[in-house]
């Protein structure tokens, strides 16, 4: 769980990055503040792991804040100002979100912060595994999958690795007790997708990148309960 806050002197935005922020279930709002002396004080009281920072802002700005800082975390920088990209990312910002920003923008900016905060905080354990295909054993790293596909007594292991997916006689059923279930869910009685490579939900599907998952009316509650929950 990355525990974060959000800096912005606009009551707007504060109200939209905390709207998005709770629809992510790897990110917990600690608080949000209209200036970055308010946050100070958090910051001494509360670990913090990711910061959503605003650049313009009266009597200390958003870069004069950060630099202030002598162990920032992670930082995602939402501005109005192009300009600042450049000095932003020599900070070593994680992303750089341009104002009005889409949600799918937002969750690509904290799936990175995501993969970093998991680097820098290291991987649990997770057991890789071969699958035959063609006579030939090939080894699936659990970390590559993004979402599997039923097909009777086949399956199809869709890999972020690998453009074209893995065909292998197994059924998902068989497939799903390989995997560990806090990071997959059932979406459809013939899809089981990996909940980290979710990037946006829809009323009947998810979505990972471009690639749609269908979401079915009996496993709409696995979903809506990885959005939910506070942690996986």
């Amino acid at each position: 769980m990355i525990r974060c806050i959000a800096i912005d002197d606009e009551q707007l935005v504060r109200d939209l990055l905390e709207d998005n922020i709770r629809q992510l279930p790897f990110l917990q709002l600690i608080g949000t503040y209209k200036n970055a002396l308010e946050a100070y004080e958090v910051l001494q009281q509360e670990q913090v792991d990711l910061i959503f920072l605003d650049i313009q802002m009266p009597r200390l700005n958003g870069l004069q804040f950060l630099q202030s800082l002598q162990r920032p975390p992670l930082v995602i920088l939402v501005t109005a100002y192009e300009q600042y990209a450049l000095e932003g990312f020599n900070l070593h910002v994680v992303d750089y979100l341009l104002k009005p920003f889409s949600f799918e923008r937002f969750v690509k900016a904290c799936n990175r912060a995501n993969e970093l905060f998991r680097l820098q905080h290291g991987q649990p354990d997770v057991q890789d595994f071969f699958v035959n295909v063609e006579y030939t054993q090939v080894k699936i790293v659990v970390a590559d999958i993004e979402y599997i596909e039923g097909l009777k007594d086949y399956i199809k292991i869709h890999l972020s690795s690998s453009p074209q997916p893995i065909l292998t006689r197994m059924t998902i059923k068989a497939i799903e007790e390989k995997l560990p279930s806090a990071a997959f869910i059932r979406t459809h009685k013939s899809f089981l997708v990996a909940v980290r490579k979710i990037t946006t939900v829809k009323r009947d599907l998810v979505c990972i990148g471009i690639k749609e998952i269908p979401v079915s009316e009996f496993y709409k509650e696995n979903v809506t309960r990885i959005i939910n929950r506070p942690e996986y």
